[in-house]
């Protein structure tokens, strides 16, 4: 049994600190918001009063919060987790965020004797929820080994992308690529609806043809097509657009680094931003559909 303090407990994070805890490991966790720790007391863990005592004495560090900002005030600086946490302990850092602040936290974590990996993920709640998470992980393939056990509770694909960062680096290029497909499959499931076709024959025969894709596959935007989807639900829960925006945003900071065009990326962050600017940022990212029948 391992003692595991796990700091954000949002959509993500509470159905991933879950698993662990049904895996038999003591867990200590902390949320700003009373009630997920709660939630998760009752099935056993320890809720903390802050995110340096859930990480008092813990062996691992699990974090998942919403922003890069999030991230480097939990650990950077004199007051930061960082300089709290022993010589030695693990630290799995799940959010998504900026590569270059990845490997700020990262630099840190290597002065004070700390295995840290960059480890964000896809999978949506539903793969949260189920353990079924993909892992995309920066950092040292022997730190990796220690922490595939933990990783294999939370997910099933576990992908080393490369050095400190590079986990983030492949986040934002998946996401960017999933945005644009959204967005392609609302705009033509629209359109064929307004030329008189049924949403789920048109999404059948998409799904069936070279226009098939994720989202076809596991998460249509037309409400009614996929009774599981956030679509059906009055695109509720699954990933908020405010986070795909961000995510967006992260991928032209990338792609501006590198000196990358990345036109199409560029395209759906503003029509993401939009989305924002209507009001619809809670909303699941496949409230982009409304866009077009609206």
């Amino acid at each position: 049994m391992t003692t595991i303090a796990f700091i954000g407990l949002g959509h993500m994070g509470l159905p991933m600190a879950r698993n662990l805890l049904k895996a038999g490991h003591e867990l200590k966790v902390f949320d700003l918001v009373q009630s997920a720790m709660q939630e998760l007391a009752a099935e056993g863990a320890q809720a903390a009063s802050s995110a340096e005592a859930a990480a008092k004495g813990a062996q691992v560090v699990i974090s998942m919060l919403p922003a890069s900002r999030h991230v480097e005030g939990l650990y950077l600086g004199d007051k930061g987790l960082l300089a709290a946490l022993e010589p030695g302990t693990l630290v799995l850092e799940c959010s998504t965020i900026a590569p270059e602040v990845a490997r700020k936290v990262h630099q840190a974590a290597q002065a004070r004797g700390i295995e840290l990996l960059d480890a964000p993920v896809s999978g949506g709640t539903a793969g949260a929820a189920a353990g079924t998470l993909t892992f995309m992980i920066g950092g040292t393939a022997t730190t990796l080994e220690k922490a595939r056990p933990l990783f294999g509770l939370m997910g099933k694909n576990i992908l080393h992308a490369g050095a400190a960062g590079a986990g983030q680096v492949a986040k934002v290029c998946n996401n960017q690529v999933l945005a644009v497909q959204m967005i392609a499959t609302a705009e033509a499931m629209a359109m064929g609806v307004a030329n008189g076709l049924d949403p789920s024959v048109l999404a059948e025969i998409m799904r069936q043809s070279s226009g098939g894709n994720w989202t076809l596959e596991k998460y249509n935007p037309w409400p009614g097509v996929m009774e599981a989807a956030p679509a059906s639900k009055g695109y509720s829960g699954g990933f908020m657009a405010e986070l795909m925006a961000k995510d967006l945003g992260l991928a032209q900071e990338a792609a501006q680094h590198s000196g990358s065009s990345t036109p199409m990326g560029a395209l759906a962050l503003q029509i993401y931003r939009l989305l924002l600017k209507q009001g619809k940022g809670k909303k699941d990212f496949s409230v982009v559909q409304q866009l077009f029948i609206e």
